[in-house]
């Protein structure tokens, strides 16, 4: 350790990235004020000056905390302005190492006390130190061998030298070091361990310039093969010339010639005569060439003023809407009306449906339909399984194999600029790590953005507001909210048994007779028969099942003629069984007795609606709930409502207030392999617990639907228009159904709506008083019953038939 004699207090200069060693030289560029400042002061007094590395290279402008502990005491040789900037350039021969003891002054430039490191003695002609320093020697001359840094006159200071301290700090400052490992070099005090850590460092160093050589000179050898080819394609070029064989040139002008004659805006005309440039100046085969054709050939093929002229016409769309499908009237009249606005307007341009509803009711087909009605060219996507976000919007033209996204694609297949786009199963996009193709569809759906909708392969704007966006889905539930937003949703129900006989007679049968070569003589179905094939081979909510039906029966017939068993084939109710064998779904009676604990619910499913029984059973025990038939959380949470409800209610019901504790109940939905869920069986099993537990029947004839709260409200419920069909098919006249649904009856069919009658209701009290059958109870019971009753609130009956429970 130095005595105090050796502490310094001198001008520091922090450096960056490098460092200085004693007994070296070293020139570097000043630019910052106080930095040049303290080489001024240095100049002015003795020439001595700290130089000191910083910690942050990055850092402009450091403070004390910022550098090193261990710096160089350097004499400054020179000081030179650098022409043409305020920067300067300094020469200086290092000294000393020293410690940077605090910082006494920042401003106008750094001042440090500084003490004087000395080296540690070492012992001279050891073996193992002579040997360092050969060893270090030999790394410094192959060193330079491989970079070509070192001049030989730099070798001959060094070659005799036989102080350790010397050698490692001389190489140190003329080989390519990591800053850090300077700095690790200028900290050891020891001479030795500072060859031993230099010798370490530059084999690291040797084995880095050998690969970066390897490299070196794999790019030169792949350079040359790239020279050469060059050169042979330049030959043949001209060889094909002088043959006329062909000329790029002329593919160059035609791709010109093509993108003027779209007359495009400045923007895209611009971007593609760009790339017309770039391709020109590929040589002959090469991959970018490849893809710069396959890019300008994608743009060019997309129909940018190609439209097709729409037919406004609204009584010859509807005929052309009705010959292709029954029913549909939603879908129907919003077309109408959009062709109307049209009539009267050109500045409604496309627009967005979204036809929600069971498989099989005619979406995609009326989506085509909608087509040729408008006059429109017709493009088809299907999502279903799409999860990557590429799909929709592209891939980068950078990829290999990339290709615009499908909705590109289905432009460019319509060959026209206002198609219809059906966007298919819109409901079954999917999302992973590779991006949400329903947030890619935001853009293309908005009518306010997609003026100028950019795909990720084409990379320049194309107009989709003059598209009439279709999609097609099962379900909104599975739709984000951003996108449903975007489009009007029109929801197509289950089709009625009369409506299926209305398709089957003037679409279905006559599509099939056709395809399988027969005609109205040779194959003749009565209504009856119709009606048979739908209640008896058939359970959807749409026509598919019923046209392969309808079509097994032509093979049939079709199998029959030509044996020549018969010459033509009429098909009236009670004769499909020798044909298509014995009937696949049995109707149930659901009519008969009133029975203790079974009520009739009614349920909602995806191909329609259904008549969902609900039994229950009371049986001694200690309170116990069981419940069976494969049921979600939240038909058991209703379950459980409906307990508590029967509770609260137990006087008022005539049960023993003490069921809970003495009573097991046991509720149970037949066909247990189906699962079920849903709020909407509420009505149902409270009725179906409050009859098993007071031994009154439940009359048959009565179904019903809706959710329950623990006060006995009864909330409105969804699909009453198939729950109703339903009951319908099981021959149940009378539904009891939640008074927040009267409104929907007018969605209902016609003939469904005659033949049923509906009892409103808001209260569970007003449940059990219409549907419990106290008929055989005595007159005591009946006495008591009359007395219960109270509770339950008078019956009016409106003009349309309902009777609402007030």
């Amino acid at each position: 350790m130095a005595d105090d004699s050796r502490i310094m207090t001198l001008p520091t200069v922090p450096l960056r990235g490098t460092a200085v060693y004693p007994g070296t030289m070293l020139n570097f560029d000043v630019e910052r004020p106080a930095s040049i400042a303290a080489l001024n002061l240095a100049i002015g007094s003795d020439r001595m000056v700290f130089l000191v590395a910083q910690k942050d290279i990055t850092k402009a402008w450091p403070t004390g905390e910022d550098l090193h502990t261990v710096g160089t005491v350097c004499r400054l040789g020179q000081i030179l302005r650098v022409p043409g900037t305020n920067n300067y350039r300094a020469i200086v021969e290092g000294l000393h190492r020293a410690r940077l003891l605090r910082i006494t002054a920042e401003t106008p430039c750094f001042w440090a006390n500084v003490q004087l490191m000395a080296d540690k003695p070492f012992v001279r002609h050891e073996q193992r130190t002579e040997a360092l320093i050969r060893r270090c020697s030999e790394l410094f001359s192959e060193y330079g061998n491989v970079s070509g840094n070192v001049t030989p006159e730099m070798m001959l200071k060094i070659i005799d030298k036989e102080d350790p301290g010397f050698v490692s700090d001389y190489i140190a400052q003329n080989v390519f070091l990591r800053f850090q490992d300077k700095q690790t070099l200028l900290e050891e005090t020891d001479p030795v361990n500072r060859l031993v850590l230099l010798s370490s460092m530059l084999d690291r160093e040797l084995n880095i310039l050998d690969i970066e050589q390897d490299l070196s000179e794999t790019t030169n050898e792949r350079m040359q093969k790239q020279q050469r080819e060059y050169w042979l394609r330049e030959q043949m070029k001209s060889i094909r010339t002088e043959l006329g064989e062909g000329d790029e040139e002329n593919e160059s002008e035609e791709y010109r010639r093509k993108i003027r004659e779209l007359k495009l805006s400045e923007e895209i005309e611009k971007k593609l005569l760009k790339e017309v440039e770039r391709l020109q100046k590929q040589p002959f085969g090469s991959c970018e060439g490849a893809v710069i054709r396959g890019y300008l050939d994608a743009c060019l093929e997309l129909p940018w003023n190609e439209k097709t002229e729409e037919v406004v016409d609204i009584v010859q769309a509807r005929k052309t809407l009705d010959e292709d499908h029954y029913g549909l009237e939603k879908v129907k009249d919003r077309i109408i009306e959009y062709l109307a606005v049209r009539q009267l307007t050109e500045q409604v341009k496309g627009g967005v449906l979204c036809l929600v509803g069971p498989p099989g009711v005619g979406k995609t087909s009326i989506a085509m339909s909608i087509a040729r009605a408008t006059n429109r060219k017709l493009g088809r996507i299907s999502l279903g399984g799409v999860h990557d976000e590429a799909e929709i919007r592209g891939h980068r033209k950078t990829y290999v194999g990339a290709m615009p996204g499908r909705i590109m694609n289905g432009i460019t297949q319509s060959k026209s600029k206002n198609p219809v786009l059906v966007l298919d199963e819109i409901d079954k996009l999917g999302s992973d790590y590779r991006g949400d193709p329903s947030a890619a569809l935001l853009e293309a759906l908005d009518g306010e953005q997609n003026h100028s909708f950019r795909d990720h392969f084409l990379e320049i704007p194309f107009d989709l507001s003059e598209v009439f966006f279709i999609t097609t889905a099962n379900t909104t539930d599975t739709i984000p909210r951003a996108l449903l937003d975007r489009m009007e949703v029109i929801e197509l129900g289950s089709y009625t048994d009369e409506e299926k006989l209305h398709i089957a007679k003037e679409h279905l049968l006559p599509k099939q007779r056709l395809k399988h070569g027969l005609n109205g003589n040779s194959l003749r179905m009565t209504d009856g028969a119709l009606r048979e094939l739908i209640a008896s081979y058939t359970r959807e909510s749409g026509v598919r099942v019923l046209e392969r039906e309808i079509a097994s029966v032509c093979r049939k017939a079709a199998a029959r003629i030509a044996a020549g068993e018969a010459k033509s084939l009429r098909l009236k109710e009670g004769t499909l069984e020798e044909i298509l064998g014995p009937a696949k779904y049995k109707k149930e009676n659901y009519l008969g007795e009133s029975t203790v604990g079974l009520v009739h619910g009614l349920a909602w499913t995806s191909v329609g609606g259904e008549v969902l029984d609900v039994e229950c059973t009371a049986l001694p025990g200690s309170g116990k709930l069981e419940l069976t038939g494969n049921l979600g959380n939240v038909m058991k949470e209703s379950c459980q409502a409906a307990i508590s409800y029967i509770r609260s209610r137990a006087a008022v019901l005539g049960i023993d207030p003490e069921f809970y504790r003495n009573t097991d109940i046991h509720i149970h939905f037949p066909e247990g392999a189906v699962p079920k869920d849903g709020p909407s069986a509420g009505c149902a099993i409270t009725l179906c617990v409050v009859s098993a537990l007071s031994g009154v029947p439940v009359r048959r004839d009565v179904c019903m639907t809706g959710e329950i709260t623990l006060r006995g409200r009864v909330l409105p419920i969804g699909g009453l228009r198939e729950k109703t069909m339903a009951a319908l098919r099981a021959d149940i006249r009378e539904v009891i159904i939640p008074a927040g649904n009267v409104s929907d009856l007018e969605e209902i069919d016609r003939n469904v709506r005659s033949q049923l009658h509906f009892t409103s209701v808001e209260h569970l009290d007003a449940v059990l008083a219409a549907a419990l059958d106290r008929s055989g109870l005595t007159a005591a019971e009946s006495a008591g019953e009359a007395e219960r009753k109270l509770a339950v609130l008078p019956e009016t009956q409106d003009r349309k038939g309902i009777t609402i429970c007030q």
